[in-house]
């Protein structure tokens, strides 16, 4: 808990969502934070007689919810934006390879301030990147999205991604874009040893990622997950996304994807996979039963035409379930508060319909259920006395949203609200939709000059 001497920022006069093991809520409540924890939440106005008060904020006409906490992300992609728009993922891959493969450290640091602010700016506070493409010779990579994330202030886990098998072994990358078993293995270890930090109000923390069935071997899949359980770190990669994945590890494994994971130690509750699109009902039992989670990217399932994940079906059987926003060459819009509302709205379009999920499901995948995927289910994702200080305030009496009466469906099925304050570990990174730590205008514009210079060296390549 924050010690008795912490400054306190008093918040009240809000509805607040807390997204707490019994979802309470307070039609006008306080949130008290005092340094990086939340002190207190309740009905009504906050304790008299605070200590320390450095703060007020009349949050009249604003519903509090949890900071969102965003699971699967490719930062690179954000230079990359609106190409291969009429493709499924195995084209659009084909399509795209080639250029990623000519990034650098300055396109890599710059794409990732892009992403991190429009992610940041509407209402993540929590985010992830799995980058998992290292060009030979184009610098540190990790330590370039690491250093944008500090900066904005945002709490980051890297995924430290790999990939070694290139189209000479079968598989779609390039040949020049992949590294080998032992090099990718090597440079994952370091980048956990040198910035991840396991404790309980860690700002960054790394995970192991190889890439995706079809680009990495079976090996350093079975190493890798060594790898992460010696280090004490969590393991993320790509599962079931499409129908030709299927096919593919059909042909090339003998067996079908989930099947394929747990054959080489990537089942667990220290392991989560993105998109898990086509499961059967085997499928989703397995990642019941090892408590494997998933991050949801309803968007980027639409965009790349990859299908509907059985998502109504994984929270029934206890699958751990959060919210990604993908990379943003599959969701050029790089947001994932719209994510709520999408992941609602096609989940409806399931074999579940109007059933499927409810506006509070959805808000609990975008918060708790992402602190669970990343394993920082006791620390973030729901306001709660102890838990981190990462909250945000929605705007909710603006033409926009003022005539719904419930805050949350209003969150939810209404349009993309502003975020008036983000506040992470105890820090506004926020005030009235503008960020605070980094000029967003100079980021627009130098993502613009990266995204230029990285199309003309691909052009001459």
């Amino acid at each position: 808990m924050a010690p008795s001497a912490a400054q306190r920022i008093v918040i009240e006069n809000c509805a607040i969502a807390t997204v707490d093991a019994g979802d309470t809520e307070y039609a006008s409540g306080h949130l008290v934070l005092a340094g990086n924890r939340i002190e207190s939440v309740g009905a009504g106005r906050a304790p008299e007689g605070l200590q320390n008060v450095v703060r007020r904020i009349d949050a009249s006409g604003h519903l509090a919810t949890p900071g969102l906490v965003n699971t699967h992300h490719h930062f690179y992609q954000w230079i990359t934006r609106g190409l291969a728009t009429d493709h499924n993922l195995f084209n659009w891959l084909v399509a795209l390879y080639p250029t990623w493969a000519r990034i650098d450290e300055e396109m890599t640091y710059t794409a990732a301030q892009g992403s991190l602010a429009m992610m940041a700016r509407g209402g993540v506070t929590t985010a992830m990147d799995h980058h998992y493409v290292f060009p030979h010779g184009s610098g540190d990579l990790s330590g370039s999205i690491i250093r944008a994330a500090a900066e904005m202030g945002v709490r980051f886990t890297l995924a430290r991604g790999s990939m070694d098998r290139s189209e000479k072994d079968g598989g779609l990358p390039p040949d020049f874009a992949v590294e080998t078993l032992e090099g990718a293995l090597a440079a994952t270890e370091e980048t956990v040893r040198k910035h991840h930090d396991a404790s309980f109000d860690a700002m960054t923390q790394v995970a192991v990622a190889p890439c995706s069935p079809f680009s990495v071997s079976t090996e350093l899949l079975k190493q890798g997950a060594q790898l992460a359980r010696r280090l004490g770190v969590r393991l993320h990669t790509h599962g079931s996304e499409t129908v030709e994945e299927e096919k593919f590890c059909h042909e090339l494994f003998g067996m079908g994807p989930t099947d394929y994971f747990e054959s080489t130690g990537w089942l667990g509750e220290d392991v989560w996979m993105a998109h898990c699109v086509h499961m059967n009902d085997s499928d989703i039992a397995a990642f019941a039963r090892t408590r494997t989670g998933v991050a949801h990217c309803p968007s980027s399932n639409a965009r790349l035409a990859a299908g509907i994940a059985r998502v109504p079906d994984m929270l029934k059987a206890g699958v751990p379930v959060g919210l990604g926003v993908d990379g943003t060459a599959s969701n050029e819009s790089g947001e994932l508060h719209t994510e709520l509302r999408n992941a609602l709205l096609i989940n409806r379009l399931g074999a579940h319909r109007e059933a499927a999920l409810n506006a509070r499901q959805a808000l609990r995948l975008g918060t708790y259920g992402g602190a669970q995927v990343l394993g920082r289910d006791g620390q973030i994702g729901s306001l709660e006395p102890g838990k981190l200080a990462d909250v945000v305030l929605w705007r909710m009496d603006t033409l926009a949203h003022a005539s719904i009466a419930d805050p949350v469906t209003a969150l939810v099925f209404g349009a993309a609200a502003p975020v008036t304050a983000s506040f992470v570990n105890g820090e506004q990174i926020v005030d009235n939709g503008r960020l605070t730590t980094v000029d967003e205008d100079a980021i627009a514009r130098t993502t613009r000059e990266e995204a230029q210079r990285l199309a003309r060296i691909s052009a001459q390549a």
